[in-house]
This record gives structure tokens, sequence and C-alpha cells, in this order.
């Protein structure tokens, strides 16, 4: 039995936020400082069956909002952007399997994601290709009843932590664009391998690695929706709803380094005075506000909107993400500058929050290829 009631924002909120609280803040500065993978803080959110958020009801989940899985998302991120960002990842795996996949994956996978007893991921980018999926190289060639897959994909979020993983192949070549599709890739195939962790600026709890697949045999029953369809499913979970996840790691990020500005600036006295009383340091605290807050109203904007309006869906997960990954960066560096010295210290939670927040604007598509995209939806090029 589910431990909230379907479509209860607050619930959905203070749940969340306890979890969050009191058993993944007190570990987050030191699994950062030690790479270590969240994985306890995982199982504690599968407890609750938060990643049910993405299910429609159908598949015994919440209904599918945006609007509950930006609130939770927001909520992870203020303690640990690691945890929020693998927890991410997760939901597109299940969401695709939810929307697209056949009744064996669904009977399969569903209750074990939704559990934590199993982690997702998604595997699309390609040394070569960077963020433009349309370029990929990885292929899979019908064999009988199996696919055989050859190529690469790199960066991938909970790398060799996750069990299962959203592939997109190249089935029919010739086709361009449309011979593209998804596989469901288990971790234990034969012919898949990893390289070694990425050494990372930020976001130092998630494990990114390269995936290599050398004819890995892939049965058909782990297609993932038709063939060709490849890039509608990956709009469909990983840019409709992913996106919402990744700017809800931004905003979360912002919310917290603005409550620890506050806090050091009103705490924090010099000559007997807290620091917050010098104008140099309002100016700081009133450009954090207004990041923080516009980010937050934006992104629950477009949130709600795709809800309402699911075709357009996709064109507000662009710009949630790219304005709250872009402002969280200005947000927490400000509070590094408010915490002076302090703030620029591996003890201090602002220096995780800024090196964090960095990397918003790299993960799932870079800021450069956010504003083509949505230049050429405006003008329908």
């Amino acid at each position: 039995m589910k431990t909230i009631h379907k479509n209860q924002l607050a619930e959905i909120i203070n749940l969340t936020k306890k979890i969050a609280q009191e058993k993944i803040a007190p570990q987050a500065s030191k699994f950062d400082q030690a790479n270590a993978f969240p994985r306890d803080a995982l199982h504690i959110l599968g407890e609750s069956d938060l990643p049910a958020l993405v299910l429609s009801e159908s598949e015994d989940g919440f209904g599918g909002k945006r609007v509950e899985l930006v609130a939770a998302v927001r909520e992870i991120a203020k303690v640990c952007a690691s945890t929020a960002l693998v927890f991410t990842s997760h939901v597109v795996l299940l969401k695709a399997i939810d929307i697209s996949g056949n009744d064996f994956l669904k009977k399969k996978w569903i209750s074990d994601l939704t559990k934590f007893k199993s982690l997702g991921a998604f595997a699309v980018h390609e040394p070569d290709c960077g963020s433009n999926a349309g370029a990929i190289s990885t292929v899979a060639v019908k064999d009988g009843r199996d696919y055989v897959v050859n190529g690469s994909k790199f960066f991938i979020t909970s790398g060799e932590e996750a069990n299962a993983y959203l592939v997109l192949v190249k089935t029919e070549s010739e086709k361009g664009l449309n011979g593209m599709s998804t596989l469901l890739i288990e971790k234990n195939n034969p012919g898949l391998s990893f390289g070694q962790a990425e050494k990372k600026m930020g976001l130092k709890s998630t494990s990114s690695k390269e995936i290599f697949f050398s004819n890995c045999r892939i049965p058909e029953k782990n297609l993932i929706g038709d063939e060709g369809n490849g890039l509608e499913i990956l709009g469909k979970s990983l840019i409709e709803w992913g996106f919402y996840g990744a700017a809800a790691i931004s905003s979360g990020l912002a919310i917290a380094a603005l409550e620890k500005a506050v806090r050091h600036a009103k705490e924090r006295t010099i000559a007997g005075q807290p620091i917050g009383v010098h104008q140099g340091v309002q100016f700081l605290i009133s450009d954090m506000v207004l990041g923080s807050e516009t980010i937050e109203t934006y992104l629950n904007s477009c949130a709600s909107i795709a809800d309402d309006k699911n075709d357009i869906a996709a064109i507000n997960g662009f710009k949630a993400k790219l304005y709250a990954s872009e402002k969280a960066i200005d947000v927490t560096n400000k509070a590094v500058q408010v915490l002076g010295g302090q703030g620029y210290c591996r003890e201090n939670t602002v220096e995780r929050l800024f090196r964090d927040a960095r990397g918003l604007t790299l993960h799932f598509k870079t800021s450069e290829w956010l504003r083509q995209d949505i230049a050429k939806a405006v003008l329908k090029i």
C-alpha cells in the first residue's frame, strides 16, 4: 500500500522533505567527499514509493503529474543533488516502460523499479554525438529473435550501479531519425562492460561511466515501443519528464544556497555586527531571493501547464531546464560570495552546492543545444 494519497501535492512535499532532512542530509557531504554512491538513500525513497510519482494509475502509480515530480525532486536536491540526479535518471526508464513497455517488461520491472529494488538509468549520449541524439552510432542488428548491439555510450549517470538501461540504438540506419529504437539492456548481459568512473567537479556521489556493447544479444521482447520510435519514446520519457526533474534539481540547489547565505548573514559578525547589515551583502541576498523564487515559480508554471496541455510538455521542459540551470549557477555563486572564505572551503555546504549547480547546465542536454531547440520551436524550423 502506498504511503502517499494520490495527487496530494502537500503530502508529497512533506513526506519527501522529512526523508531528505532526516535520512539523506546527514550523509550528503560525507558521500560527496568520498565519491560514495547514495544507495541507502535510494532504498529509503523506494520504501515510500516515490518513483511511482511518474506512473499512470493503470500501473498503480499516482497519475503522473509533473508538478508532483518537481516538488519531490526539489526537496531531495536541497540536501543532495547527486541523489536527486540518480532519482531523476531512474524514473526516465520507469516512465518509458510505463508509456511504451510491453506486458513482459511491465511485469518484470515496474514493481522493482518503483521500490528501488532495481536501479534504472538511460544511455543516449556518445563520445562523437554529445547531446545530439540523432547522431548516435550504436547499432542493433536483428538476428532471429534477438538484437545484436554494438557501440558505446558515455557519461551515463549511475553507470555500473544500475541494473537496467534505456538505450537508444540504430535499428535501421538507412532511415535516419526514423530508424532509431529503444532497448532495455540489463547490466549482467554478456558483452556489456564499463569504463572507469569519471572524476567530476561536482555531483560526485553519482557514478558516471562509459558503457561498451560488444555483440550484446538482447531479446526482442526487450524492445520498448516499436522499431523506429526511439526518439519519440525518449521525448515522452527523458524530455517530457526527466528535464523537469533536472530543472527541479537546480531549483533545490538555489533554495538551499539562499537559506544558508541568509543564516550566515545573520550569524556571522564582524566588529560586533552581523554582516547582513552591510549593503553589499544585502544586494547579494536580494539577487539570490529573486533568482531562487523565479526559478521555482517558472518551473512550477511550466510543469503545471504541461500537465494540462501535454503537447507542449517538451518545449516547456527545454525552457524550464535551461532557465533553472543557468540561474542556479548565479544564485549558488553569490552564496559562496556571502560566506566569503568559508564558502570556498570543502567543509562548507555552499561549496558543494556551487559545484553541483555547474553540472546541471551540461547534464541531459547542454544549454547551447537547449537554446537551439527552443529557437527552432518558436521559429518553426
